[in-house]
């Protein structure tokens, strides 16, 4: 039985994605976005695809896992990485956006094309009707617990953490210099601010000593952190150097005052076009902010910086998919429904957006009356996959693209250069993912 309409719910990444998929292939969308009917408590507007936590879409190298999955969903005609693309600003050899441009690029592209129309309005209850859920790691606490309802356990959640923002011309460029790790990108994209083994001390002292702001009930009954985005002073309690060889790593930096590497080091990455706002890189945070001022402002450079956004934590929520999803993305106990994004434990703007992309074709295969055919392994998108259905459900946890979730080809496999390898990979990873489209895209359109 063919279908030509249907919903998604959410209008983050995951959900835009796969909406713009939909509508490719001729399928009528009607995008739910609960902004600004119902806020969130990071959401600071009501566009789609707002981004909260960085700007950043992370490496760009198809030699990276991530750069891998940017590149796989360009072949295969993604919105997200398109706009991403032409709202880019510098950022070494990572991938970053400014914000505004790219969530009004994603609602532009949307809003105009004739078959998808854009809703706002809470989604309370699981639909009866196929839909994609994609309210990602804030849904509602209505749809939350439609969903547990469902799934028949209570949903899984970790904390989020997002970094501040400060503002260019608060801070003193004399003390700053501009440089990428390792000359990456135009080897001046961040800028950085170099501190001695004292500053340094003083920095960690300063920041395990700040007031932090209090946990709600209901956070500190389940208190669990994702690992790949902790606050910084959670780090800075696991040793004086955790910082040091996290996001405070000097490595591939030099001084140009000293023309040594640095004890430490905070980097700046560009937020927006016009530059004139500048992101903590990995400064995650659940200090009060006024802890924030105090404690960032002891920072060569930033003693006045303006801040535009302070860093927070929020709660995120996932289901524990190896339980509960197939491995088309749909819930085994409504078969009707597909999640994508966040709210399957995937981690990351990048593969929330792929899990859409994957969604909506796993759908669009369904409405021409055949089976989803997956990704061949190999493949990032095969990884992510994977990382959902493969996993022990026990213990299960939010993850990142990683090269360790991407099967290696046997012949490949005895190359024991890491960067010859994960070339031959990409090659051989990028011509099956459009071996795929063009053998299944006929079926879809």
């Amino acid at each position: 039985m063919t279908q030509s309409k249907l919903t998604v719910i959410g209008g983050g990444l995951a959900g835009c994605e796969a909406a713009w998929q939909l509508a490719k292939f001729g399928i009528s969308v009607e995008l739910l976005e609960m902004r600004p009917v119902r806020p969130t408590p990071v959401h600071t507007t009501d566009r789609l695809a707002e981004l909260v936590c960085s700007n950043s879409l992370r490496g760009d190298s198809a030699k990276n896992a991530v750069g891998l999955l940017k590149h796989e969903m360009e072949a295969l005609g993604s919105l997200i990485v398109s706009c991403a693309r032409s709202a880019s600003v510098p950022a070494g050899g990572a991938l970053a956006v400014d914000r505004t441009v790219f969530s009004r690029a994603v609602q532009d592209q949307l809003e105009s094309h004739p078959l998808v129309t854009v809703v706002r309005g809470e989604q309370s209850v699981v639909p009866d009707e196929s839909a994609i859920i994609a309210t990602g790691p804030l849904t509602s606490p209505l749809l939350h617990k439609s969903i547990e309802d469902q799934l028949g356990e209570g949903a899984l959640s970790f904390f989020d953490a997002v970094a501040p923002i400060v503002a260019a011309d608060s801070l003193d460029m004399t003390q700053l210099f501009r440089a990428s790790r390792y000359d990456k990108g135009s080897g001046e994209d961040y800028l950085n601010a170099a501190l001695n083994k004292a500053q340094y001390e003083a920095f960690i002292d300063a920041l395990l000593a700040e007031e932090r702001v209090p946990y709600r009930d209901f956070e500190e009954k389940d208190f669990q952190y994702f690992e790949g985005c902790l606050p910084i002073e959670v780090m800075a309690e696991r040793g004086p150097d955790t910082l040091r060889y996290g996001p405070m790593k000097p490595v591939g930096l030099t001084d140009p005052k000293t023309g040594r590497r640095p004890w430490a080091v905070l980097q700046l990455r560009q937020d927006d076009l016009a530059a004139e706002h500048w992101n903590l890189v990995g400064f995650q945070t659940k200090l009060t902010q006024s802890g924030q001022k105090a404690v960032f402002r002891t920072v060569p450079g930033l003693e006045n910086a303006n801040f535009v956004r302070f860093g927070m934590i929020h709660r995120n929520t996932f289901i524990n998919a190896p339980s509960q999803l197939d491995s088309t993305l749909r819930l085994t106990r409504s078969p009707h429904i597909r999640l994508a994004g966040q709210i399957t434990g995937v981690e990351g703007y990048v593969e929330s957006a792929a899990t859409g992309l994957l969604a909506a074709r796993m759908f669009a295969a369904e409405f021409n009356g055949v089976e989803p055919e997956l990704p061949p392994p190999g493949t990032a998108h095969h990884g992510l996959l994977r990382h959902l259905a493969a996993r022990p459900p026990q213990g299960f946890q939010p993850s990142n693209i990683t090269w360790g979730l991407i099967t290696c080809p046997q012949d490949l496999i005895t190359i024991r250069n890491k960067g010859e390898r994960r070339e031959k990979q990409a090659d051989v990873a990028l011509a099956a993912i459009r071996e795929w489209d063009r053998r299944t895209r006929p079926i879809l359109d």
